[in-house]
């Protein structure tokens, strides 16, 4: 592929990673859902194991777990593309406080796995995963920062 047609795809991927980001932050499902490919399937932190189209209503019963915005920092963003499929890789933090009272501030690992569909990068695979400490406790490491 062309360095500058990678370039372009690459750029195209940022601004749906940026969007998909500022969308978590204030809750917009359908916005986010919007990044999704129909046949999306997820990794996710949460079970059961894996994720498919009831990805949407998980989210939408996560979010209903925040007070107020979601926060999202995204580190070390790297992206890969190879003609109409991309991957990204990145450390993302989560952030905010819940209906609980109780103040979230997690790091976790994610990739992202896209394909372009009529034009336009759509998520068809997503894992997030935390660490887990080794020491047969089986605790998530929930305190690590980059």
């Amino acid at each position: 592929m062309p360095k500058n047609r990678e370039a372009t795809h690459e750029a195209e991927i940022r601004q749906v990673i940026d969007d998909w980001t500022q969308a978590l932050h204030d809750k917009d499902i359908d916005r986010l859902w919007s990044h999704y490919s129909p046949d999306i399937l997820s990794f996710d932190i949460a079970p059961p194991l894996q994720h498919g189209r009831e990805l949407r209503k998980e989210l939408e019963e996560w979010f209903d777990t925040w007070s107020g915005p979601i926060g999202c920092e995204i580190r070390d963003l790297t992206i890969t593309v190879g003609g109409d499929v991309a991957f990204s890789h990145s450390l993302n933090r989560l952030h905010g406080m819940r209906t609980d009272g109780e103040e979230t501030d997690v790091w976790m690992r994610a990739t992202l796995c896209f394909r372009k569909i009529d034009g336009v990068w759509k998520v068809v695979h997503e894992h997030t995963s935390v660490p887990l400490y080794m020491d047969g406790s089986g605790r998530a490491a929930v305190d690590l920062t980059p």
